[in-house]
C-alpha cells in the first residue's frame, strides 16, 4: 500500500483496550488514523492523544455504531478500515437482543455498507475466540482451527450473549465480504491480557486481576485461552497488510489451565490473595493460531504478559 491513501486507516471504538494498542502501534508505522469514540473530549479517551504523532496523525471522529452517516465521515477518505467496537456487557442483560447482539450485527453491516460506499479497499472485522470454540459437537481429539464455529443454539441455551453476538456478526461480516467487492478479513483473538493504556478497566483485565484479589472463591480449573493485547495489534496490521491474507483468523499464543496460571503468576508475585483451591474441568479441544503464524505472526512469552499486566495495575493503583 505504497500511495498515501493507503496509509489512512479507521479505527472504531478507539478508546478500548486492543483499539489503543492498535493505534499506538498504527501511529508508530505512518498510518494516519480516524478514530470513532462516543464522545471525542470525554476523559476516557485522553490517553489517545497521547500517544506518539497523535496530535498530528490522529483524528477522533463522534460516530454511534448505529448511526450510519457518522460511520461514514470517519471512513471516507480511508483506504481501510479495522472494526473493533463492539457492545461488551459488563453487568447482568436484560434484553440480549437490544442491548447486545442488534448493536453488534448491525453495527458490524453498518460499518460495512459504510466501508462500500467510500470504496475501501480492505476491512479487519475483530470477532472473538468466542465465535470458534463453543462448539460442543466438535470432536475432543480435534484441535480447533478456523472450520469450527461456534454453536448459535448452544451459545442461546447456556445465555453467553457475548458469544452469540460475535459469531453472528463474524459470519455476516464475512457473508457480506463473499456478496460484496469489499475485502473482509476477521481476527478472532481470545482472552486479551497484558498492559492497559486506557484509564478504566476492560473485561478481561478484570477477569485477570481478580485472579490476584478474590483468592476465597474456588475456581473451575479451566483451559485458558490467552493472548497478549500487544500481539492482537500485530496481527491485526499483519492481516491488513499481507495481500494474501483471507477469511478468518484465530489469535490465540497459551492454552493454560486455570491452576497453572495462577501458580505462574504466584511464583512472580508471591503476596496476593490468590485462590486456593480448584475444581476440576473437562478436557476441551485446544486452539491453533497456525493460520496466523503461517502468515508471519508471533507471540511473547507468556511471563512477559503476566507482568506487564500486573505492573500497569500497580501502576493505576487497582491492587492497593
Amino acid at each position: 500500500m505504497g500511495d498515501d491513501k493507503g496509509r489512512v486507516v479507521c479505527v472504531t471504538g478507539a478508546g478500548g483496550y486492543v483499539a489503543s494498542w492498535l493505534i499506538k502501534l498504527l501511529l508508530s508505522k505512518g498510518y494516519t488514523v480516524h478514530g470513532t469514540v462516543r464522545n471525542p473530549g470525554d476523559e476516557k479517551n485522553a490517553h489517545l492523544y497521547k500517544l506518539e504523532k497523535a496530535s498530528d496523525n490522529l483524528k477522533l471522529f463522534k460516530a454511534e455504531l448505529l448511526d450510519y452517516e457518522s460511520l461514514y465521515s470517519a471512513i471516507k477518505g480511508c483506504s481501510g478500515v479495522f472494526h473493533v467496537a463492539s457492545p461488551l456487557p459488563t453487568g447482568p442483560v436484560q434484553n440480549p437482543q437490544v442491548e447486545i447482539i442488534e448493536p453488534a450485527v448491525k453495527g458490524t453491516l453498518n460499518v460495512l455498507k459504510a466501508c462500500v460506499e467510500a470504496k475501501v479497499k480492505r476491512v479487519i472485522v475483530v470477532s472473538s475466540g468466542t465465535a470458534v470454540f463453543m462448539n460442543p459437537s466438535w470432536p475432543k481429539d480435534r484441535v480447533k482451527d478456523e472450520t469450527c464455529w461456534s454453536d448459535k443454539e448452544f451459545q442461546k441455551k447456556v445465555k453467553h450473549w457475548y458469544g452469540l453476538s460475535k459469531t453472528e456478526a463474524e459470519s455476516e461480516a464475512l457473508e457480506f465480504g463473499k456478496t460484496s467487492e469489499l475485502d473482509v478479513v476477521t481476527v478472532c483473538p481470545v482472552l486479551v491480557f497484558g498492559p492497559m493504556l486506557q484509564h478504566t478497566m476492560n473485561a478481561s483485565s478484570m477477569h485477570l486481576m481478580r485472579q490476584l484479589k478474590e483468592g476465597d472463591e474456588p475456581r473451575e480449573n479451566k483451559l485458558q485461552k490467552v493472548v497478549d493485547v500487544r500481539d492482537v495489534a500485530e496481527a491485526l496490521v499483519l492481516v491488513y497488510e499481507k495481500p494474501e491474507a483471507e477469511g478468518r483468523y484465530i489469535c490465540s499464543s497459551f492454552c493454560i489451565r486455570a491452576k497453572d496460571l495462577v501458580d505462574k503468576l504466584k511464583s512472580i508475585y508471591p503476596n496476593y490473595n490468590y485462590p486456593k483451591s480448584f475444581i476440576d474441568a473437562e478436557d476441551e479441544p485446544k486452539m491453533t493460531s497456525q493460520k496466523l503464524q503461517k502468515l508471519g505472526w508471533s507471540y511473547r512469552p507468556l511471563e512477559e504478559t503476566l507482568v506487564d499486566s500486573v505492573e500497569s495495575f500497580k501502576a493505576a493503583g487497582r491492587l492497593d
